[in-house]
């Protein structure tokens, strides 16, 4: 049997295991998914556990993304974002990975969303980096707001890759404060919230007259399904995508890595909605 599974702290609340499970049903694998819970200051001992019992793969939440990088060999993009949220112990090192980004995408593709053009992402921490740099690579042209400008100016900054020493060729970003967001919109293509707003109380980080049909919207907030972002987007017009699907591509993406097969989609989104 091939075990997988989740590291955090807490991480009671994940959804991940009854996602996962579902997918190996699906194709008759015979594998589990469990979670783990290290102390704060153990994201580097947990890795090291794991790849001594066997453990085929790790995903990695909060607080644990970024210390995680120390732990592992991380690919490219994992570097750029500063933050690894999958781990494959199929080779001599373990090897650390970000699917957020391509959760992002995948979920806005999967809703028929053109990646071209202008991208407004919203929010500057975690999620809005993996957003940030997942569009740009794309080649979208990434403009970042956020409620402290310097931070967003920073993320911009590393988007764009300067100062580093990579070949990689950095992408369009620029940033920005939130008052800025009516003018960002005009003539964007796609909006991302990357931030909380939304999750605990029935608000938006997006003035709704800012919105427009022209628009492809994804919420990261899955809790619950439907915010007043998307209630608004969607009242304008716009192509609305959940938080939801972001967090299922996110783990399609770890679950194609560590099977090397097609992940069972539909099987998938079904375990995770049903638990919403």
């Amino acid at each position: 049997m091939d075990v997988y599974g989740l590291i955090g702290n807490p991480v009671g609340h994940s959804l991940s295991p009854p996602m996962h499970e579902a997918g190996y049903e699906a194709l008759g694998l015979d594998a589990r998914y469990v979670t783990f819970e290290p102390p704060v200051e153990g994201a580097g001992a947990a890795i090291e556990g794991a790849a001594d019992l066997g453990v085929a793969g790790l995903n990695v939440t909060i607080p644990f993304k970024q210390d995680a990088l120390a732990a592992v060999e991380p690919d490219p993009l994992a570097r750029r974002i500063g933050a690894v949220n999958t781990v494959d112990f199929s080779g001599e090192r373990p090897t650390g990975h970000n699917t957020d980004a391509v959760g992002a995408t995948r979920a806005l593709r999967a809703h028929d969303v053109n990646l071209s053009g202008t991208a407004v992402v919203v929010g500057a921490g975690g999620a809005g980096r993996a957003v940030a740099f997942g569009l740009a690579d794309e080649g979208m042209t990434v403009r970042i707001a956020n409620r402290t400008e310097a931070k967003a100016d920073a993320l911009a900054a590393d988007v764009r890759g300067d100062g580093s020493e990579s070949d990689e060729a950095g992408g369009d970003a620029t940033g920005h404060g939130l008052d800025d967001l009516p003018a960002l919109l005009a003539d964007a293509d796609v909006l991302v919230n990357a931030t909380s707003v939304g999750m605990e109380e029935d608000a938006t980080p997006v003035p709704a007259d800012a919105l427009h049909a022209g628009l492809g919207v994804l919420d990261a907030v899955y809790r619950p399904l439907e915010t007043r972002l998307l209630s608004d987007a969607a009242a304008a017009g716009a192509t609305t995508v959940d938080g939801a699907w972001m967090l299922l591509y996110q783990g399609v993406a770890a679950f194609e890595r560590w099977t090397g097969r097609e992940a069972p989609v539909e099987a998938m989104n079904e375990a995770l909605r049903d638990r919403l």
